[in-house]
């Protein structure tokens, strides 16, 4: 069937930067740039942190926890990074479920939105939820997907949310059975709609053969993700259980990312869950929350054509040195998946995952990649400390090998984050109920005006 699209139409112009634009610019940065002396005198907490990197307490969770610090001697002293899942250390969920054979996304997801760990039968029907709830209304992959393909899966998997919204007859409706159902749907056709979205780009974009293959109600999500993207629809045990540890790790990480605490913001104006949901994806598409495992993929990428010997301790170092000093890869000055805004001696996401990335890059046979990146986190960590005079400790956080991860399951760079996304909408849905239930208040922090006051002139005598 062939389908009539807007997008081999569009008008050229449309995207065109005006001579006119160009003019407005300067007029518009002169007026929006405010003196940084300012923020000093008014002591604004600029990224809602203080001047020693410290989140401004803005809510109460019983979420999830991130522990960087120990106080028991009454002294503030960095340690071993822990994450916690409602009370529950994530290294020994991981380890639990691993150990039973079990894959762990499903429960994580019922533990986060519910308080607590489910029984046998409770995971069970939960899983049967999930799988009821995983498909998309009649001809919506042809109406909506199809109809509009984009290379930007975020915008893509925003865009379906919204349009959800018009087939839900209770849409509006913010009473917490309601908001949870939204939730319960919402998690599971997010793999459809990223996935499916995907093969529409590619597609129409690169001319692939395209293909549906609807999931499976007895496979868990991680093992749908891969049996969906694939055309044979084949994959590994491996492959699948690393996955899934992929989407616990990235489930939830605090209220206070980028992202949940935009959930926390926008559901405490009222507004749908559709609504809520599309504004933080649009949060976690930037660069510096959910698309810093792209960079850390490119950035070894660039590495891989200028350093000739991966095991030369001395030629990696001089090009980690050059990314330090703007001279390398996108000229950013950083090494991309070292380093985290909480953690200082360690990422215990990194931590879990690098013992599953070590056995897929055997099985991939791409061990010698590894050890590349095992060298680098050891490497970098001495140079960013030499050359920037940083002495509280950096370590790799979970982009560094999540990126190789995803690359070594195939899974393409445009699903990287849309992989967060799928992952994560379990930790939002679970802080929209929070928001709802708890606050009552609309979220609204100060901003101070800095501008002069002026008369107003009339047009003719401007």
């Amino acid at each position: 069937m062939i389908l009539e699209t807007s997008f081999n139409t569009l008008d050229s112009k449309y995207s065109e930067i005006t001579q006119e634009i160009l003019n407005l610019t300067d007029l518009c940065l002169t007026n929006s740039k405010i003196d940084p002396k300012l923020y000093k005198e008014y002591e604004v907490k600029r990224g809602l942190r203080d001047v020693n990197g410290n989140g401004v307490l803005t809510g109460l969770t019983e979420i999830s926890e991130i522990q960087s610090f120990d106080t028991s001697t009454g002294e503030k002293l960095p340690c071993e990074g822990k994450l916690f899942y409602r009370g529950y250390d994530i290294e020994k969920i991981v380890k639990g479920f691993i150990k039973e054979k079990r894959f762990g996304f499903e429960e994580i997801t019922y533990l986060l939105i519910f308080g607590e760990m489910p029984k046998e039968q409770d995971l069970i029907n939960f899983q049967k939820l999930l799988a009821k709830y995983r498909t998309l209304p009649t001809s919506f992959v042809r109406d909506i997907i199809m109809k509009a393909p984009n290379a930007d899966m975020m915008n893509t998997l925003a865009r379906s949310v919204l349009t959800l919204h018009a087939y839900d007859t209770k849409a509006n409706d913010i009473s917490i059975p309601n908001v949870l159902r939204q939730c319960l749907l919402l998690t599971s056709v997010f793999p459809l709609l990223a996935v499916y979205g995907y093969q529409a780009y590619r597609h129409y974009f690169e001319g692939d053969s395209f293909f549906i293959h609807t999931p499976k109600p007895e496979l868990s999500t991680a093992e749908n993700i891969l049996y969906m993207l694939r055309p044979d629809c084949k994959y590994t045990e491996l492959e699948a259980r690393i996955l899934d540890v992929a989407l616990v790790l990235h489930a939830e990480h605090g209220g206070g990312n980028n992202s949940t605490f935009t959930t926390h913001v926008v559901s405490s104006s009222g507004t749908d869950t559709y609504s809520a949901v599309a504004a933080s994806l649009g949060s976690l598409k930037g660069p510096k929350h959910g698309g810093a495992n792209i960079k850390v993929v490119q950035m070894f990428d660039d590495l891989k054509k200028h350093v000739s010997d991966w095991k030369d301790e001395d030629e990696v170092s001089a090009y980690l040195l050059k990314l330090l000093r703007k001279e390398a890869f996108d000229k950013a000055g950083l090494i991309y998946g070292m380093g985290h805004a909480v953690y200082s001696l360690s990422d215990p996401r990194a931590n879990i995952f690098k013992k599953f990335v070590k056995s897929l890059s055997e099985e991939k046979g791409r061990k010698e990649e590894f050890e590349l990146y095992s060298l680098i986190e050891k490497l970098a960590a001495k140079v960013i400390a030499e050359e920037r005079k940083i002495y509280k400790g950096v370590s790799a956080n979970v982009d560094f090998y999540s990126g190789f991860v995803y690359n070594m399951l195939d899974l393409p760079l445009e699903l990287y984050t849309p992989i967060f996304a799928i992952a994560r909408i379990s930790g939002w849905s679970a802080h929209r109920i929070e928001e709802l239930t708890n606050s009552g208040k609309i979220i609204r922090p100060a901003y101070k005006s800095v501008a002069d006051r002026r008369e107003y002139v009339p047009i003719k005598e401007r």
